[in-house]
């Protein structure tokens, strides 16, 4: 499969992205068409892949539902094993976007994506109502101790490297509404760790700013 930058236009309706061997430029209106543009892409053959979704509560329906749409196109062009996953280098996601990016992620025994993106609008339509039924207001929570890693830090302390589900769990800790989320880990070797996670919006909302 080529590789792709995906990039989106709020403005309007449509999926944009780049096709990284033939620098062509594609544009999806999120109706089954694909229009080829005669634009030129510039030399994009270094370029790191990077998939963002933003935190919301029971907006993550709306990255879904766009991701399901560019899923469904790109299942046009590489056949019906195709995911999202496998077009990004990395996929990042904050709150209700650490959910969906979870379910764009997690790996099933074959080590392919779990979940297809249209499986996931359905999640939220079922539980959406259940969890995210208020807003939240971060604002009169204080000043949390916030936990930020990635993965270089998890390379110096393998004990960062937590189960998905106790990263889903603390990342969509929203103060107010949830508690803080504690639990412990190790790495292979046996050294523990504790973790005391709130809702990663609180910190970036946009994974990243």
């Amino acid at each position: 499969m080529e590789n792709m930058l995906l990039y989106q236009c709020w403005k309007l309706p449509a999926l944009v992205w780049i096709n990284i061997r033939t620098r062509t430029n594609y544009t999806s209106k999120c109706d089954g068409e694909i229009t080829l543009t005669s634009n030129p892409a510039p030399n994009l053959w270094y370029l790191v892949t990077i998939l963002s979704i933003d935190g919301g509560g029971i907006r993550g329906i709306i990255p879904a539902t766009i991701l399901a749409c560019l899923e469904s196109q790109l299942q046009e062009l590489d056949g019906d094993d195709a995911r999202i996953a496998d077009y990004f280098d990395v996929i990042a996601g904050t709150s209700t976007g650490g959910l969906v990016t979870s379910m764009l992620t997690a790996p099933n025994d074959e080590k392919r994506p779990l979940f297809a993106a249209k499986d996931i609008k359905p999640f939220y339509l079922e539980h959406g109502p259940k969890y995210f039924h208020r807003e939240v207001c971060s604002q009169a929570f204080s000043p949390p101790m916030r936990i930020l890693t990635n993965l270089m830090q998890v390379k110096r302390s393998p004990s960062l490297d937590a189960p998905l589900a106790d990263i889903c769990i603390g990342s969509s800790a929203a103060p107010t509404y949830f508690p803080a989320y504690f639990f412990k880990n190790q790495d292979k070797e046996g050294k523990a760790r504790e973790l005391n996670l709130i809702d990663g919006g609180v910190a970036a909302n946009n994974p990243v700013r």
